[in-house]
């Protein structure tokens, strides 16, 4: 058990998630990631569509790293963000369709969670603390 005045990791860890937005930048990084890695699968599952060669793997590394920019440096999430839907929507004629749609929809949706992220909210009430408060009152 912790001792009073030190927060366990976890704890650092919500906060440090709730400061910023997390799981779309996440999601964005992910997308990317696996769009490299279908870059990588064999010929027979490769689908060359599109232009090849550096744009192939130079898309879904940005993508890769706009979703680290936007966990690492939230400030900047609009102009990250609006760079990662274009990035991931290109992704679909220069990489396998876009790491066969995955990567594609990984990146759009991290992306609009990442715009969609509003920094001054108040901390959500989990149900669960709702139905202790009403019980209590």
């Amino acid at each position: 058990m912790a001792e009073p005045g030190h927060r366990t990791a976890r704890a650092v860890f919500r906060d440090w998630r709730g400061r910023r937005p997390f799981w779309g930048g996440l999601l964005l990084a992910l997308g990317g990631a696996e769009i490299l890695l279908t870059e990588k699968a064999s010929l027979k599952v490769v689908m060359h569509i599109g232009m090849q060669g550096l744009a192939g793997y130079l898309l879904p590394a940005l993508m890769l790293l706009l979703g680290l920019l936007v966990l690492f440096n939230p400030a900047q999430r609009l102009f990250y963000s609006i760079v990662g839907v274009l990035v991931s929507l290109g992704s679909w004629l220069t990489s396998n369709l876009g790491g066969f749609f995955i990567g594609l929809l990984l990146g759009v949706v991290g992306s609009c969670l990442a715009f969609g992220w509003l920094p001054d909210q108040e901390a959500r009430v989990s149900r669960r603390q709702r139905r202790r408060e009403r019980a209590e009152a």
